[in-house]
């Protein structure tokens, strides 16, 4: 059996995209700001797999060869900080409503009462 890379990149991609929305879809706040992680990691994997992984070939300046484009990088790497710093922002938007509602439910009330 012979199983291609691409294969492989893409349900690796959606098993992740999948715990991702499990994750989202748990009742506390800290699983669901890990999910939402997950989900953002699967789409910076995603954009990446899109551009190609080409070996030796130099970025955009070449004599009519294959060429890499430095696109998606470009894009991945802004992803990641952007990535960082909203989940910076949500974790610090569940510790808020934490301390507000004494509780680390998503909707700010205890299962059952």
């Amino acid at each position: 059996m012979n199983v291609s890379m691409e294969f492989l990149v893409a349900s690796g991609i959606g098993w992740v995209t999948a715990c991702g929305v499990f994750l989202m879809l748990r009742g506390r706040s800290f699983p669901v700001v890990l999910g939402l992680t997950l989900i953002g990691y699967a789409v910076n994997v995603f954009i990446f797999a899109m551009g190609r992984l080409w070996t030796s070939a130099p970025p955009i300046i070449g004599n009519g060869e294959v060429i890499a484009d430095p696109l998606p990088q470009a894009l991945v790497l802004t992803a990641i900080v952007i990535g960082f710093a909203t989940t910076g922002f949500v974790i610090e938007l569940a510790l808020r409503s934490h301390h507000e509602s004494g509780t680390d439910q998503v909707d700010g009330k205890e299962p059952g009462a």
